[in-house]
C-alpha cells in the first residue's frame, strides 16, 4: 500500500488519507470585496465567536506577524475547548478566494483529524455576495475516518453560525 508523507514526519496510508468534504454557502448583503476582506481580516475570535455543540469558538490567535494576507504566513488558532491548530495561508486571489491548511495540534478532535484543507470562495450573485466555506477533513486513522461524517455534520452547523456572524459584521457596508 502506498504511503503519503505529511508534515512533522507523520505518514498516512492513501486509503486513510481520503478526505471527507463539507461545505456551507450563505448569501451576504454586501459587496464581494467587503465580504472577502472581512473573512480575511476580522479578528478570528470576533468572526468565529459561536459554539455549535462540541464545535468551539476561537478565543485567540498566536504567532501571527502583521495582517494574515501573504501566502506562506502561519499562525496558531486557539479554541475555547483547549484545542489548537497551526494555520498556513496557501493561496490568495482577491476578492475571489483564499485557502488554508489547518493542522490539529491538540484538543478533543486531535484523535480524529490530522489536517483540514480549508477554502473560502466569494462571488457576486445579483445584489448579494455568495460566500462558500469548505473544509476537507483528513482523518488521523482508518477508524477516525468512520467518525468524520459526524464531525462534518457538526461543522455544517458551526459554519452556519459563522456565516450569520459574517452577515452581521458586513451589514451596512455600502451599496453596490
Amino acid at each position: 500500500m502506498q504511503r503519503l508523507a505529511w508534515s512533522r514526519g507523520q505518514t498516512y496510508d492513501r486509503q486513510v488519507a481520503t478526505a471527507v468534504s463539507v461545505r456551507r454557502t450563505g448569501s451576504i448583503d454586501a459587496p464581494v470585496e467587503v465580504v472577502f476582506e472581512a473573512v480575511l481580516s476580522l479578528p478570528l475570535p470576533q468572526l468565529y465567536s459561536r459554539r455549535y455543540g462540541p464545535m468551539p469558538p476561537i478565543v485567540a490567535v498566536r504567532d501571527q506577524q502583521g495582517s494574515f494576507d501573504t501566502v506562506g504566513q502561519t499562525r496558531v488558532v486557539v479554541l475555547a475547548d483547549g484545542g489548537a491548530m497551526h494555520e498556513e495561508l496557501l493561496a490568495l486571489e482577491r476578492p475571489g478566494r483564499f485557502s488554508n491548511r489547518l493542522t490539529v495540534l491538540k484538543g478533543p478532535f486531535r484523535p480524529l483529524v490530522s489536517t483540514v484543507e480549508e477554502s473560502w470562495t466569494f462571488r457576486e450573485v445579483g445584489s448579494m455576495t455568495e460566500a462558500t466555506w469548505e473544509w476537507n477533513l483528513y482523518p488521523r486513522s482508518a477508524l477516525a475516518r468512520l467518525l468524520l461524517p459526524v464531525v462534518a455534520r457538526l461543522w455544517r452547523g458551526y459554519a452556519g453560525g459563522v456565516l450569520e456572524q459574517l452577515a452581521v459584521e458586513t451589514s451596512g457596508t455600502g451599496t453596490r
